[in-house]
């Protein structure tokens, strides 16, 4: 064969040029993170106009795929709202369990299982979230498993035609004046005017910016499991209070329910390693029998429990929402609640910025963001801080003083309507997305 013909340069150059369009991309938005909160966001973001990237370290075939990992989420009414707005709502509520009733009782643990204490505080659906305006009364909330949030976050994405890169991930950060630009691990970059930290506890972004955190280890872990019974829960959510720690029974669709049961680690620890018939009556003795003949559906998950808070939530052309930004004691189930007011926020700022001509990543755009978050995000943090060493002892006075404030919220109706209203992400800067 002869030698093979000399390319021109010109020909050479375009080659790279095109090679070059191929791995940089440009956006208004880089998401990191496709999970709950970046994902709506990316919906938020496109429903405004801004054209949004997301990054994600999973491949969407799993993201769509109904495996189940344990969790439940209580959704608040006011995030389900924004949901509704963008265009997730109905597919959503198809899995959602509405929550009814919400019962809180203080008890303690005998020879024979858990004996309440004489105060309870009980959240009525028709009581509290009736708007007096003549509009149907909502749920207290509505439970959904994570495995349905996921998928369906995930087809809206697709759907709705919004780049998502996968699996993929970042490995470089470069910030300048006029924006970012991400390097991925398989050598393509990203480029935008502002970059978002949706991805969780251990955020690279928060990382990346050097962005430090406090907080501490509860030294308690979430034992998390579904269970079927005989008699129907009505849409009934229990909220026992023990020494050790909240053991939640909350309503899921079909008759089942998501157990979020918190012990000291080392307990904890105990009771995975237990035979399964005598983890079975180590649950049945906190269960109790007022629905009749429990069964167990799946394995039991554990998660450890801590508080974490980044020390800011923005740094140049940066933002954190989610558990990137904090971490809370689930025990009134709102970390992911506080996550998605995070998104609304921001995804209204940006909005706002984006209609006064005002850069998308600007300093005064993201101290908006931040301002806005940061007396919700720390009376949440701090006051589901609070309820944890308030209720988890068994400290007599302490123990009678719980009761008796229990007692006292039950029989005061505006308490119960403000507790409600709180639980349901539905008092104080609530962002538009949020609001009926």
């Amino acid at each position: 064969m002869g030698a093979a013909t000399p390319r021109p340069i010109a020909f050479l150059m375009i080659c790279a040029q095109k090679e070059t369009m191929k791995t940089a991309l440009h956006a208004d938005v880089v998401i990191v993170g496709g999970g709950m909160a970046g994902a709506t966001l990316a919906l938020a973001l496109d429903q405004a106009g801004i054209t949004p990237v997301v990054i994600d370290s999973t491949p969407l075939d799993t993201r769509l795929a109904p495996e189940f990992d344990g969790r439940a989420f209580a959704i608040a009414y006011a995030c389900m709202r924004h949901w509704h707005k963008l265009g997730v709502g109905e597919a959503l509520a198809a899995h959602a369990q509405p929550i009814e009733d919400i019962l809180v009782t203080d008890g303690r643990m005998t020879a024979t299982g858990v004996k309440p204490g004489p105060w309870h505080l009980r959240f009525l659906a028709a009581e509290t979230t009736d708007h007096g305006d003549g509009t149907d009364t909502e749920a207290l909330g509505y439970m959904l498993e994570a495995r349905h949030i996921r998928a369906v976050l995930s087809q809206a994405l697709v759907d709705r035609g919004i780049e998502t890169l996968a699996p993929v991930h970042p490995a470089h950060l470069e910030t300048k004046p006029q924006g970012v630009t991400v390097t991925l691990d398989d050598g393509r970059t990203v480029s935008a005017q502002l970059i978002v930290g949706a991805d969780g506890a251990r955020s690279w972004v928060r990382q990346a910016a050097e962005i430090e955190t406090s907080g501490w280890d509860y030294h308690q872990d979430a034992l998390v499991l579904t269970v079927g019974f005989e008699r129907p829960h009505k849409g009934v959510a229990h909220e026992v209070f023990l020494p050790g720690g909240p053991f939640a029974i909350l309503p899921l669709t079909g008759g089942r329910a998501n157990i979020v049961w918190t012990e000291p680690r080392k307990t904890a620890a105990g009771l995975m390693a237990l035979p399964h018939e005598a983890f079975v009556a180590a649950f049945a003795r906190r269960f109790g029998d007022h629905l009749g003949k429990v069964e167990l559906l799946t394995p039991v998950w554990r998660y450890p429990l801590r508080l974490q808070r980044a020390l800011h939530t923005t740094a140049p052309r940066l933002a954190l929402v989610g558990d990137a930004a904090h971490v809370i004691h689930p025990l009134a189930g709102q970390g992911l609640n506080l996550g998605l007011k995070d998104v609304a926020a921001l995804a209204e700022t940006l909005a706002e910025a984006q209609h006064i001509g005002e850069g998308l990543g600007a300093e005064t755009t993201l101290a908006r963001y931040a301002r806005s978050r940061h007396f919700d995000e720390a009376a949440m943090a701090y006051g589901m801080d609070g309820f944890k060493h308030l209720f988890s002892n068994d400290i007599a006075p302490v123990r009678l003083a719980r009761g008796l404030g229990l007692a006292a919220v039950d029989a005061l109706p505006p308490l119960r309507t403000l507790f409600s209203r709180i639980a349901g992400a539905d008092v104080g800067d609530v962002p538009k997305g949020l609001k009926r």
